[in-house]
């Protein structure tokens, strides 16, 4: 099985910038789709960012001040967030999946962190 620990989180301000890291117990190389997805109290989670071999999808509402990237040494994926708004106040999470990204998007991911907190203020 594979564990995914998140770190990063915190408290900011508006306008600020916080990097999240997803520190992965295997190679990412054997991990086809990483992903971080956030979840607001009363809200659906949602997906932030997702990496899938070169290619990478954002959610409509943190293109442009968001990305994902990953260090395959480090076994580690980023999430770079800059431009904070209180509306990204959330818990991000991390997830993982070894399987084809085909199977991702019918079965939801098979890996997932503890998630971290992420406040902004203004």
């Amino acid at each position: 099985q594979v564990q995914l620990v998140e770190s990063g989180g915190g408290l900011v301000q508006t306008g600020g910038s916080l990097r999240l890291s997803c520190a992965a117990s295997v190679s990412i190389f054997n991990l086809n789709t990483m992903g971080w997805f956030r979840q607001a109290p009363g809200k659906q989670r949602e997906l932030v960012a997702a990496i899938t071999g070169g290619s990478i999808n954002y959610g409509d509402s943190v293109k442009g001040r968001f990305t994902i990237s990953r260090d395959n040494a480090k076994n580690t994926v980023y999430l770079q967030m800059n431009s904070l708004k209180p509306e990204d106040t959330a818990v991000y999470y991390c997830a993982a999946d070894s399987r084809d990204p085909i199977t991702t998007m019918l079965m939801g991911y098979e890996f997932w962190g503890q998630g971290t907190q992420v406040t902004v203020s203004s």
